[in-house]
């Protein structure tokens, strides 16, 4: 029997919100029926959305506020002014205890910002990253950031390969996961000099990770590494490459079916294929990003997505919480230090 699980919510964040926020609630509800939501927002608009849905009024708690944070408010002005909006208060509910994870849909850079000043980092962690997975040919690969951090360091990125690894450990499974640092070539004299200098530090210093080394664009889908490393600029782009690519070849296989007769005749000998592929790489199916280094469990999901895809990203959350993701980092983290080392040293890769 499953533990019961509480997850507050951002129910005005997205740009479909609150419609798709609580039709993705009663689609994860389906799939757990043990958790229960706080949504926080604009109350009368939500009660309308759960009571269109029955099933799902018994494990929600609406809580109401005017305010919301648009998609172009900046970090700054959300942390002086932005304390009553429906995404400070879901995170709020976390830090108070009262709920075990959060999910929003809303502005990535005021989340981040809220969750860290809100939820604190992890002890020996300097800046929280988002971490998503990609489909690959080999199975998922972890990436990390995503879009939390435009400008890093070496340190940072340092950082970002030892959350990673940790998490391909302790939530995905993997024995000893290979690490790799996103480059615009495999050979060591390429990339600036942050790249290469996190790059020495992994291959040469004391940390009892498995780096594979510099990894490309291609190597992402390819499967080459189980988890890549890379600033939140360029790991942004990359993320919204794919799923712009996705929705490209989708969009040529429909125009290419429907071009001629025969066409749409191959198609249904083909469709249970297509089908196959559809599902395989449809971004929906990962939406959810987890931001790691927070003292707290937080998901941010796509702003664009659809209730299928909240759903997901509910599910992100719960599986985080019931996995124990946080205190299972704690005591990894704490593994891969090495012997004597204070947090700011393991940033460094030194004792």
């Amino acid at each position: 029997m499953s533990v019961a699980v509480t997850i507050s919510i951002d129910a005005m964040g997205g740009d479909a919100a609150p419609d798709i926020v609580v039709e993705g609630v009663r689609m994860a509800h389906e799939r757990l029926p043990h958790v229960r939501y706080l949504l926080f927002g604009d109350a009368p608009r939500i009660e309308a959305l759960i009571a269109r849905f029955p099933e799902i009024k018994g494990v929600c708690t609406v809580h109401h506020t005017d305010e919301s944070i648009s998609n172009d408010a900046k970090p700054s002005q959300v942390l002086r002014t932005g304390r009553r909006t429906s995404m400070w208060l879901a995170v709020d509910a976390v830090h108070k205890g009262e709920a075990a994870g959060v999910v929003s849909a809303g502005n990535t850079g005021a989340l981040m910002a809220v969750s860290k000043f809100v939820l604190r980092t992890l002890p020996g962690i300097d800046r929280p990253a988002i971490a998503g997975m990609f489909p690959t040919v080999k199975g998922e690969t972890l990436m990390l950031d995503l879009g939390a951090n435009v400008d890093c360091n070496s340190n940072n990125l340092v950082e970002f390969a030892v959350m990673g690894e940790v998490y391909a450990r302790a939530v995905l499974g993997l024995e000893k996961p290979s690490i790799g640092l996103l480059n615009v070539g495999s050979e060591d004299m390429k990339g600036n000099d942050a790249v290469k200098a996190a790059a020495a530090i992994l291959r040469d210093g004391n940390l009892p990770i498995s780096f594979y080394g510099f990894v490309e664009g291609n190597d992402i889908c390819g499967g080459t590494v189980d988890v890549v490393v890379t600033d939140g600029f360029t790991g942004n782009i990359a993320l919204k490459t794919a799923e712009g690519t996705v929705k490209l070849y989708s969009t040529f296989l429909k125009e290419g079916f429907k071009s001629s007769l025969l066409a749409k005749f191959g198609y249904l000998f083909a469709r249970h294929a297509i089908n196959k592929v559809r599902v395989r790489t449809d971004p929906r199916r990962y939406n959810g990003a987890m931001f790691l280094g927070l003292n707290g469990i937080a998901v941010k999901s796509h702003g664009g997505t659809d209730a299928f895809g909240f759903a997901n990203a509910i599910g992100v959350a719960v599986e985080l919480v019931t996995h124990g993701y946080n205190d299972r980092i704690r005591k990894e983290f704490d593994r891969l230090k090495p012997v004597d080392a204070s947090p700011s040293q393991l940033a460094a890769g030194t004792r």
